[in-house]
Order: C-alpha cells, then structure tokens, then sequence
C-alpha cells in the first residue's frame, strides 16, 4: 500500500518521531527533513502505525538512548485521502495489475473501499487505524490537518530551528472523481470513527495536541 520507497524519521535531538500517515504528503516532508534525522526506517517500514510504535519503536528508543521522541503526524480529510488513493493507483504504470484502478469510477472504488471483502487495489487501510489504538485512544502526541500546512509547517520550523519548505512530491495523477451525496453518506457511515477524528482535528484549527502516557 505504501510508494515504494520512504522514511519513516527519529529526531532524537529534537525529542520528535515523524510517522508517515499514508497518502498525506508525507515524501515531500521525508525529502526536507531526512537530512536532520538521526534514524531513518526505509521502505516497507515507512506507514508504521501509531501503535506499534508505542510498542516496538518506542521501548527500543527509551531503552537504548534514554530517550521518548513524541510522535507526529499528518490527517486528511478522509474522502480526499481515498480519492488521493484512487488516483494514485490509475498509474500506467500499473495497468494490468491487481492494484490498478483504470477504468473503474471513484464512486465504485470507494464502495470497494468499505466493503467486507476489498480487492487488493481497495486495500487501503484507513487513517483512524493507523493514528489510535483501534478504539478512541489517539497515539499520536501532535496531530496536522494536511489541509492546515501553515500551521505544520510553523509548528516543525519551531522544533527544528529554521524554515521548512516542503516541495510536493509524488504527486498522483490529476483524474476526475467526483463522489455523489448517496455514496459520500456511506462513507461516513462505514468510517464514522475517521471522520469523528477528522472534525475534532479541524475544531481545533487543525492541531491537536495529547499528552501521551
């Protein structure tokens, strides 16, 4: 599910853990940033979760450098991470394959998406599971808005000490996928637990902030 190449960053000297939320931008973060990382988690470990960073990551962390970097990541808003999903998998480069989605609408992959039985190209996981617990317990201590990039980038600039830019990189192609209001609600129905975080995330201008345990 994952791009095929990727970092997941450690800053231990900046007391921070960058967790690459799928389809949210987070190669171009990767690119700015890698250079400043004192550990980096390539390919397959790039999408660690939120758990299994508290529970494989962190321990090792603490108990081999005395140190709890607090965990960081990016939301999307759910439809636009799917539809960013959708056309990520429309590549050419692709055709023929089990992920490919050409030919198929937007409306019927993210019917797809919620059914009880995904095919591998509607295998996308889901960002609630990837930022909580699997319940309503958020593991990331500093939660962006993918749609807020200001106030990330403000708030990476005062970690870091200088300005981050952040150039858009692996960009999917630009194809049409509108989703009807029918499908839309069932969407929010079949990921009610997604969208509840989502809203909570732009209530509070697009930064949250938990104090992890």
């Amino acid at each position: 599910m994952a791009a095929r190449s990727g970092q997941m960053l450690i800053f231990l000297n900046r007391n921070l853990t960058f967790l690459a939320t799928p389809k949210t931008g987070t190669t171009a973060v990767e690119m700015a940033l890698k250079p400043e990382a004192e550990i980096v988690f390539s390919r397959s470990r790039k999408h660690l979760t939120a758990l299994r960073y508290r529970r494989r990551v962190l321990p090792f962390l603490q108990e081999t450098f005395s140190a709890s970097p607090e965990p960081l990541a990016v939301m999307r808003d759910p439809i636009e991470q799917i539809r960013s999903w959708y056309r990520y998998r429309s590549q050419p480069r692709l055709d023929g394959k089990k992920l490919s989605t050409k030919g198929l609408t937007f409306e019927a992959f993210a019917l797809e998406v919620i059914s009880d039985a995904p095919p591998p190209r509607a295998q996308i996981g889901s960002q609630f599971s990837f930022l909580t617990s699997g319940q309503d317990d958020l593991l990331v201590q500093h939660l962006f808005a993918y749609e807020r990039q200001p106030t990330f980038r403000d708030f990476l600039a005062d970690r870091l000490g200088r300005e981050v830019k952040l150039k858009p990189k692996n960009v999917s192609p630009d194809l049409p996928a509108p989703l009807s209001g029918a499908v839309e609600s069932q969407l929010r129905a079949a990921r009610a637990k997604e969208f509840a975080l989502y809203d909570r995330l732009m209530a509070a201008n697009g930064y949250l902030q938990t104090p992890q345990e």
